[in-house]
């Protein structure tokens, strides 16, 4: 087989390709919100803040709500590209919070579908999903 170091190369690029699926980045990511959010883009601080519970609006005086998965590459992705923390992080975070009175946790779901639904029926929810994820009935905003 002449051509075996040339199909041992492309099944190693296919296996990489696939595999790295599982690291998702923020192309990878969209970020949601309910129709009753009438921004149509924000800040990264601003999502940032939301989801750090340091926002309830955003600056044009939405309320916003925000939503989390329960893990995964895309949740992963997610706090490592917008808040710049690990999920351990994060819940320490969130229970500091809690045990202070300054906040309280957010909502949490399982994966992309629960994030959708809750973001679909929750007015002022903010949520993020995969780029694949099937977001009919709720709008996306663009992070900039």
């Amino acid at each position: 087989m002449r051509n075996q170091p040339m199909l041992t190369a492309l099944l190693a690029l296919a296996v990489a390709c696939v595999c790295g699926r599982g690291n998702a980045n923020a192309a990878d990511l969209k970020i949601i919100a309910n129709p009753s959010v009438s921004a149509s883009s924000l800040s990264s601080d601003e999502l940032k803040g939301v989801f750090l519970a340091t926002k309830t609006s955003l600056g044009d005086g939405s309320h916003v709500e925000p939503v989390l998965e329960k893990g995964g590459p895309v949740h992963e992705s997610f706090l490592k590209t917008y808040l710049g923390k690990t999920d351990n992080a994060l819940e320490t975070y969130y229970r500091s919070l809690v045990f202070t009175g300054k906040g309280s946790m957010p909502k949490t779901v399982a994966g992309d579908a629960d994030v959708v639904e809750y973001v679909a029926k929750t007015k002022g929810a903010i949520g993020y999903v995969g780029s694949g994820a099937n977001i009919a009935g709720v709008k996306t905003l663009e992070v900039k």
